[in-house]
């Protein structure tokens, strides 16, 4: 996935005239190019992995932005967020599951906390919430 085929994406929806799916990938979009521009002042361009970090952010603040809405009683509001989530979460990869995330971990010899971090940070970028791994980590110890 690059840049080119969400602008893409998003032109088929306004022909579809699917307003949630426009507002989602707008919002990916400009999240996108502002980490371009960032990557590009550090001489760094942008790669698969930011893009999904850029998908996962914006999950993220939608998810927030969905539970003020409805805790706000604004549920048609929320429902349209939800929608726009589904577009996000559509462009991640496969999450890792609870399962898969502990063998891993158990199959690690040095089960510091650290080193575990870093392990699943270097090797696992996008597939796993790093949340996740944490509180995992410490039910195991």
């Amino acid at each position: 996935m690059d840049l080119m085929q969400l602008k893409k994406e998003k032109m088929l929806a306004m022909k579809d005239k699917d307003k949630n799916k426009v507002a989602a990938l707008e919002a990916v979009i400009s999240k996108v190019m502002l980490e371009t521009i960032n990557l590009r002042a550090k001489g760094k361009e942008l790669g698969e992995a930011d893009i999904v970090a850029v998908c996962q952010k914006v999950d993220r603040e939608l998810e927030e932005e969905e539970a003020a809405n409805r805790t706000a009683g604004r549920s048609e509001a929320a429902e349209d967020l939800a929608a726009q989530r589904k577009v996000v979460q559509a462009y991640l990869p496969q999450m890792m599951s609870d399962e898969e995330i502990k063998s891993v971990i158990l199959s690690l010899e040095d089960r510091s906390v650290p080193n575990v971090m870093k392990h699943f940070k270097s090797e696992y970028a996008g597939k796993v919430d790093m949340r996740k791994v944490s509180a995992i980590l410490k039910e195991i110890q």
